[in-house]
């Protein structure tokens, strides 16, 4: 039987971000001139997955902000982030076959290394943008298999939060995967190029902010005592 935490986190928060996710996808894909549906997938699905990635983010810094005690887990955030995973990994999947003809290992390796290359892997902004990519879902994954309560019972807080730390190493990867399409393979530019910077820059600034205010306030029980 559902919990009642359950079914208003259904109601509350799944279902307005899927509804969410969808339509802005849809939206992003009927909009773009690219021919077939995997790369009008891929391209509608980095966006979301961005700003929902972004928006976890900002809900500690938020709290803090506004005085607030910030729990090691609380469920909005955690349902977002559940949302940014999945809008994630969908991304990563879709986007191993918009180019080299669904030969995805060439995005990270080049093809007849032996005649130009001394090793197979590459290392011009197509490798990096991908590698930062792929990297960044593995880490989402890891959250996404332990974003729930059986999770945090089993690693206990401190490895829980430990592991969920990663996140922000996940957003830098992001942030460098996003800007490397845009502005090394053109993979949206325009109004999508300042959503990137606009998300990324607030989402630093106020972690920053975040940061500063809780050393503080630490600073001021310590001086206290």
């Amino acid at each position: 039987m559902m919990s009642p935490r359950l079914s208003r986190r259904l109601i509350r928060h799944h279902l307005p971000l899927a509804l969410i996710c969808f339509a802005s996808t849809w939206a992003l894909c009927i909009t773009r001139p690219y021919p077939g549906i995997v790369p009008r997938l891929a391209f509608g699905s980095a966006y979301p997955a961005l700003v929902l990635l972004c928006l976890a983010l900002l809900l500690g810094p938020w709290k803090v902000l506004l005085g607030e005690r910030v729990q090691t887990s609380f469920d909005l955030r955690r349902d977002i982030g559940i949302w940014a995973g999945i809008m994630g990994l969908f991304h990563t999947g879709v986007g191993q076959f918009v180019h080299m003809a669904g030969k995805f290992w060439l995005y990270y390796t080049y093809p007849d290394w032996q005649e130009k290359h001394l090793q197979p892997f590459r290392h011009d902004i197509f490798g990096f943008s991908n590698d930062t990519g792929l990297i960044a879902a593995v880490i989402l994954l890891a959250l996404l298999a332990t974003s729930n309560d059986a999770s945090l019972r089993w690693l206990k807080t401190p490895g829980w939060k430990s592991l969920q730390r990663w996140n922000y190493a996940c957003f830098a990867l992001t942030a460098a995967h996003t800007f490397g399409y845009q502005l090394g393979i053109g993979g949206g530019r325009g109004w999508f190029l300042v959503l990137s910077v606009s998300s990324v820059t607030i989402t630093v600034l106020l972690q920053w902010i975040g940061w500063r205010r809780r050393i503080g306030v630490k600073g001021a029980l310590s001086a206290a005592e």
